[in-house]
């Protein structure tokens, strides 16, 4: 007869409780998850005396959670659990484009706003459009979105958001991790000159004019009570001298602002009389202090838009507004229309992706760099040994939804998983390590031999060699198994021995054991173990900014750097520097 660990149990509980929630709009069915546990695990049958009231603590546990929740922690405890479930449900097509076929050449865009590398929720956009251009054999066009319209008081502010010169390379070099093709590149900052004529033509067509009003003003007086401001009716020669003095620098920033006549009378409050051009003293890292005046982004995008012939434009579902400005320019000017489509926003509950905050603490030093993964930047995922079409194919299983979606890092990781666990060397690695001391030992020398990968075993075996001194053995394990041991316990260590513990003393890290026998049995926990003296000094920086550190098997000393490993019953990890016996990794998943 086996018997379980509670703790074996309680995971297994765990798992089916909230597959059977997930599966039924959270909430759980004790007696259908009880059926189904002792139809598959007839060797659980003998204990369904103690699983039953462990399963009702999980699931009245289970039941408090909400769905993003239950889905979270199912992910956490197995993160391939919801594979099948998601094939079905959003193994879909991408909608077809709208009127795809009127178009000679399908004609798509990216535009990143370079004030710092890309991330994960940058990588969408970027997929999706690759995506739609593969399908269509379109042309997909990098701009870079490098307007400052922002006024001072933004920009003086430590969150203000402005354009980082490095950030260009670090968005093409995403770009390019992503696999995906460019076929021409442009800089906003290198049209402003354009921007200016047709800004001027909607003041001839009197359709913009230059205004005084203050933001205050503007919104409290006029925008919210639905009235025009004065400077609305100005004659077209006033808004065309206006227009001149703000060019030649007349005006400081926030005093003057060319708007749109979207019309005072519109539903939403946002779209009133836009503003399309407005002044920023800021020195740009391309062109200096050539302009002065800047557009603002859907004003910018509206003649852009048209002028490099965009066929189709993906947005998320939060931008409308710069579809109804867009449609607003092109109406006027009587251009032909590009087509729309939206996706839902992406919510990252668990992440904190924020540029701005990222480039600040580079700049502080408490990040090393935009590889740090702490940034979740694409470089950082792949430092961390995350593969570019792990995160392709996460983001296209989200397809175009509209609604919004609570993301789980954990689809990415699985979704890596099934790259890099064929191909990941194993080795041990024991976190916050505890010594044993382990008597009686039969022999003064002995050769483990594990598999390099069990699953390939043609790969080989590594070879870890321990020596006896005085019928003593020193080997050191992970602080999270010795907390678990009990006295007259007996453990595995893998691929070599077995042990009974015979003396804990924990508040010291020491451990005493002796020697029980040589042969396997499974019915024994088995744990890793790492050599005395014979080990490499490892450290594995996380996502979250915390450290790990332990000692691993003196094998690493071989292994190739920037080469996922999979430490065993720990994670797998990037190795990225190995000076003399330490070793610096990044935590992959």
């Amino acid at each position: 007869m086996i018997y379980m660990k509670d703790d074996e149990i309680k995971r297994i509980l765990w798992i089916r409780g909230l597959k059977n929630a997930v599966e039924f709009d959270g909430k759980p069915n004790r007696k259908a998850v009880m059926g189904k546990l002792m139809a598959e695990k007839k060797e659980l049958r003998s204990q369904s005396k103690i699983i039953i009231p462990i399963l009702d603590q999980i699931i009245e546990e289970i039941s408090k959670l909400s769905m993003e929740e239950q889905k979270e922690k199912l992910l956490q405890l197995d993160p391939k659990a919801l594979e099948k479930k998601e094939a079905k449900e959003q193994k879909k097509e991408l909608p077809e484009l709208i009127n795809a076929d009127k178009y000679d050449k399908i004609v798509m865009r990216l535009a990143p706003y370079p004030s710092g590398a890309l991330h994960i929720g940058n990588a969408r956009m970027i997929v999706l459009n690759n995506e739609y251009i593969k399908k269509h054999n379109g042309e997909l066009i990098l701009f870079y979105d490098d307007t400052i319209g922002s006024p001072k008081s933004l920009r003086d502010s430590p969150k203000a958001k402005y354009v980082l010169p490095e950030a260009y390379d670090l968005i093409k070099e995403g770009i390019d991790w992503l696999g995906v093709e460019i076929s021409k590149t442009y800089y906003k900052s290198d049209r402003l000159d354009k921007f200016y004529e047709y800004c001027e033509k909607l003041i001839k067509d009197h359709i913009a004019y230059v205004c005084f009003c203050s933001a205050d003003e503007f919104r409290d007086k006029y925008k919210n009570q639905k009235k025009n401001c004065p400077h609305r009716d100005q004659t077209i020669k006033t808004n065309i001298e206006e227009w001149q003095n703000m060019l030649n620098g007349k005006y400081r920033e926030m005093e003057a602002v060319v708007r749109l006549k979207t019309g005072m009378d519109q539903k939403d409050p946002a779209l009133r009389d836009q503003i399309i051009m407005r002044i920023s003293e800021a020195e740009h890292p391309r062109v200096g202090n050539k302009y002065i005046v800047w557009p603002m982004l859907e004003f910018s995008w509206a003649i852009d838009d048209h002028l490099i012939g965009v066929s189709h434009i993906l947005r998320g579902a939060d931008l409308i507004k710069e579809d109804f400005i867009e449609n607003f320019i092109w109406e006027h000017f009587k251009w032909k229309k590009a087509e729309f489509l939206h996706y839902g926003r992406l919510n990252f509950s668990n992440m904190k992706l924020s540029k701005t905050q990222a480039r600040n603490n580079i700049q502080n030093g408490i990040y090393e760099g935009w590889d740090d993964p702490r940034t979740w930047s694409l470089q950082s995922l792949s430092k961390r040994g995350i593969r570019s079409e792990a995160v392709k194919q996460t983001l296209l299983d989200l397809g175009m939804s509209l609604s919004g979606i609570s993301f789980s890092v954990n689809w990415l990781y699985a979704k890596n998983q099934d790259i890099i666990d064929e191909i990941s060397n194993r080795y041990f690695f024991v976190e916050d390590p505890v010594l044993i001391e382990i008597e009686n030992m039969p022999f003064q020398e002995y050769k483990a031999e594990p598999l390099l990968l069990p699953s390939n075993p043609k790969k080989g075996k590594r070879i870890i060699n321990v020596i006896a001194k005085d019928n003593i053995l020193k080997i050191h394990i992970a602080f999270s198994d010795a907390k678990r041991l009990k006295l007259e316990q007996i453990i595995r260590l893998k691929d070599l021995i077995n042990i009974k513990i015979i003396g804990l003393d924990l508040k010291n890290n020491k451990i005493k054991a002796e020697f029980y026998s040589s042969e396997l049995n499974r019915a024994y926990s088995i744990i890793q173990w790492v050599p005395d003296g014979e080990y490499v000094k490892v450290s594995i920086l996380k996502p979250d900014g915390s450290v790990s550190k332990g000692y691993g098997e003196i094998n690493l000393l071989k292994i190739l750097l920037n080469n996922t490993i999979q430490f065993e019953r720990y994670g797998f990890v990037n190795p990225i520097k190995l000076k003399k016996k330490e070793l610096f990794c990044y935590f992959t998943h």
